[in-house]
């Protein structure tokens, strides 16, 4: 592999998928993503990761502002339900959790957990809406 090129995966040949990821059947990766599984990030079933979305699990922020006397770099994992929608450019920060059926708008940049069945946007991201939905029957409610 030359340093042009991604490394395989499953998902899409456009994506760069790090770590040993846990992603659920039906599950679509868009193309220019970055998912960083070396922290550990689960990503369940039927999920749909929009083109250019950055899922990270580590931060060396701290290791670099002290000049590396903070010697690590820190890994949390990323933990994302069943059914999650993420839109386009779309951040995750690593310790994030995001419950089933939500909804994370593009461009948003998730700081913290975010429950199921709710839509968040912005950034950082808050809650906008939630997910109703009764069979094929699916509205978003925003206040």
């Amino acid at each position: 592999m030359t340093a042009s090129e991604l490394p395989a995966n499953p998902y899409n040949s456009h994506a760069w998928i790090t770590g040993d990821p846990v992603i659920g059947p039906g599950t679509w990766i868009g193309a220019f993503t970055v998912l960083d599984g070396s922290g550990g990030l689960t990503i369940g079933a039927g999920v749909d990761v929009s083109s250019g979305v950055h899922i990270y699990t580590h931060s060396s922020a701290k290791r670099c502002v002290s000049r590396r006397s903070y010697p690590e770099i820190d890994r949390k994992p990323v933990t994302i339900g069943d059914g999650v929608f993420i839109g386009a450019n779309a951040t995750i920060l690593m310790g994030v959790t995001i419950g089933d059926h939500a909804l994370i708008a593009a461009g948003s940049v998730v700081t913290r957990d975010v429950p199921s069945r709710t839509i968040v946007g912005g950034v950082p991201a808050r809650v906008i809406g939630v997910v109703k939905s009764v069979n094929s029957d699916v509205r978003f409610e925003y206040f």
